[in-house]
């Protein structure tokens, strides 16, 4: 069977018998995460099997994003996005040039639209060096224009090590490493239920029949993971956050940016504001906007949002051609704090949290989720060691 991008993925056969097969490790979900940690393990020496209902890896969240990587800007001092951001950023420029992974540290430009977020960027100076990112600069608007002259604004932050990635080959990465070290990845796999052992082995069912026990079992199932959790027989409900799906749509540029950095006006209630992004091609797009919807398979884009687009793109960049965005994809966000609350951080759960040996959680994996995977990878293998 093929797995993205023509990836050889090897489908052992599973039995649709009830008797239950031993595996060491079961991560579900093949994204960005999930496969970071069944590398993780894989290399720990740990046999992994990675469960994924699609026919693809990476074919959800991970594929439906901005390839950002993050500096670790925004988030609260102390907080796992921080810390796991700051700390994966650098694993992540390593990762990729030692693997070959095409990406691109092109820097980003955070900007004041109005003379009164002048003060708001001064403040987001501030909360980065608290989280260990001392390399922002604060630019006047003459110096930020003098490095994008098609740009407005008031003043900006320059964050030079902000980039882009080629999220797909960094997944193709990451299944080449965890089955080189004799671990694999299973498509058209879902998983039905959960029995939870305190004792022994973790059952897992998938709607064909089979019965795997496994001794670890990693959740890293992005925007269903709260749902497979309340499958979990034996976990404390207490345990499980309420789901929230904020879609963000994005709109394509017609043509040939002005640009050669990321452009960002300052965050935004649910997300991080109509930003201009670039492809490793230089294809700019636009977005994502914030739309709390209950659907978290309905990935259309409707084009009369566009209109909202050309409003907040011109804040920033005035000589936007009318016509010239396009419709082009959308992403959900896996939030685990609705509309008008504070933005929840990432809920990485092991056995020190709920009791359960062997089990770890991974809830509201959202932005820069991307960006700290491997960090988060890392701290799973740490709960799980200890």
């Amino acid at each position: 069977m093929a797995g993205l991008l023509g990836a050889p993925v090897h489908n052992p056969p599973m039995s649709s018998t009830t008797a239950a097969e031993p595996v060491d490790v079961v991560v579900i979900g093949a994204g960005v995460v999930g496969l970071a940690v069944a590398r993780a393990l894989a290399l720990a020496g740990r046999e992994v099997w990675v469960l994924e209902s699609e026919g693809t890896i990476g074919s959800g969240i991970s594929a439906r994003n901005s390839e950002v990587i993050h500096a670790g800007i925004y988030y609260p001092q102390g907080s796992l996005k921080a810390l796991l951001c700051v700390q994966g950023k650098q694993l992540l420029y390593a990762y990729c040039a030692e693997r070959s992974v095409a990406h691109q540290r092109c820097g980003k430009l955070l900007v004041a639209t109005t003379p009164a977020q002048m003060e708001e960027l001064v403040q987001v100076q501030a909360r980065a060096r608290a989280n260990s990112v001392d390399d922002l600069q604060l630019l006047t608007a003459a110096e930020a224009v003098a490095l994008e002259p098609a740009l407005h604004c008031h003043g900006a932050l320059l964050s030079p090590s902000t980039g882009i990635v080629d999220s797909h080959g960094l997944m193709l990465a990451l299944q080449g490493d965890l089955e080189h070290a004799g671990s694999q990845v299973v498509l058209h796999c879902h998983v039905d239920k959960v029995e939870l052992s305190l004792t022994g082995r973790h059952q897992i069912w998938t709607q064909d029949g089979t019965c795997l026990a496994a001794r670890t079992l990693v959740n890293a199932a992005g925007l269903s993971a709260p749902a497979l959790a309340r499958r979990f027989a034996g976990l404390n409900a207490r345990h499980v956050p309420q789901e929230f799906f904020a879609k963000g749509s994005y709109f394509s540029l017609s043509g040939k940016a002005p640009f050669q950095r990321l452009v960002y006006p300052l965050p935004e209630p649910g997300g991080l504001g109509v930003h201009l992004t670039l492809d490793l091609a230089g294809q700019a797009k636009f977005g994502p906007d914030v739309q709390w919807v209950d659907d978290a398979s309905d990935y259309q884009v409707d084009p009369a949002r566009g209109a909202a687009f050309y409003a907040e793109v011109r804040k920033y960049w005035p000589d936007l051609p009318d016509g010239a965005l396009q419709a082009s994809y959308s992403g959900i966000r896996p939030k685990i704090s609705g509309p008008g609350q504070v933005a929840a951080d990432f809920w990485v759960q092991g056995p020190q949290t709920h009791g359960m040996p062997g089990l770890v959680n991974l809830f509201g994996i959202e932005s820069p989720g991307l960006t700290s995977a491997l960090a988060l990878a890392d701290m799973v293998s740490l709960l799980l060691k200890d």
